[in-house]
């Protein structure tokens, strides 16, 4: 073969290599590029974190059923309050043995029902009572300087002759024998009393109406003690009366 024969074949290869890289690099060219994940559905790294949701993500929490809300309030009791004074100034509450204060205090809070009451001052009778507490305010006011008296005694009366059972009552009002029969039943004022006295030797109650009889009493079962408490309890309801 002599030299402008491999000269022709070199240049057609040439123009052969040149032709197909040409095609390869428009098909490259034309080829579409490979689309983006969308971020949402963008999947963590194995061993990483899910990404949190948006911020928009509705809130799926299910609302109170009404009916129910308000069974639980029905529940819970309402509380009372309770506004104290008394008719002494600076006298001490005790609500069920518990210090509260001096008049005129307030208890807030207190739990529906049975409660114990004390109001005390130096220099008169207190006063101590049970009362049920209802929901809402409630306002007591205790007259400490009222005289009261509620005693009783079982007796038995004597007379100049024979002798009769009964009781005796004492109230603010007075002294009242009540017998057990018969029309030997009286009362007097507390007033009217011109001697009242325990005879401990005689085991005997002893009472003279001004200007009036004189009446003798003993205990059934010969026991003092019951007379000289009756007869306290009287004592210090006249005395009380009379600083009046």
């Amino acid at each position: 073969m002599n030299r402008g024969a491999l000269v022709i074949a070199a240049l057609c290869g040439v123009v052969v290599i040149g032709g197909i890289a040409l095609l390869v690099s428009r098909r490259d060219a034309e080829a579409p590029a490979p689309a983006a994940a969308p971020e949402s559905e963008a999947v963590p790294a194995a061993g990483g974190a899910a990404p949190p949701p948006p911020e928009d993500t509705p809130d799926t929490t299910p609302e109170p059923d009404p009916a129910i809300a308000g069974s639980e309030a029905a529940a819970t009791p309402e509380l009372g309050t309770l506004h104290i004074d008394a008719d002494v100034e600076g006298a001490s509450v005790f609500i069920d043995r518990r210090y509260l204060g001096v008049v005129p205090v307030t208890a807030e809070a207190i739990a529906p029902g049975p409660h114990q009451i004390n109001v005390s001052a130096q220099g008169v009778d207190g006063v101590s009572e049970t009362i049920d507490v209802e929901p809402g305010p409630r306002s007591l006011t205790y007259r400490l300087r009222e005289v009261r008296l509620d005693a009783r005694v079982s007796v038995v009366h004597r007379h100049g002759v024979g002798s009769c059972r009964g009781v005796l009552l004492a109230t603010p009002d007075g002294i009242r024998y009540e017998a057990d029969e018969g029309d030997d039943s009286f009362s007097v004022a507390l007033g009217d009393l011109e001697t009242f006295e325990v005879d401990y030797l005689e085991n005997a109650l002893r009472l003279r109406v001004r200007n009036g009889r004189r009446y003798d009493f003993r205990d059934p079962d010969d026991n003092a003690d019951r007379l000289f408490l009756f007869h306290r309890d009287v004592e210090r309801a006249r005395e009380r009366l009379a600083q009046q």
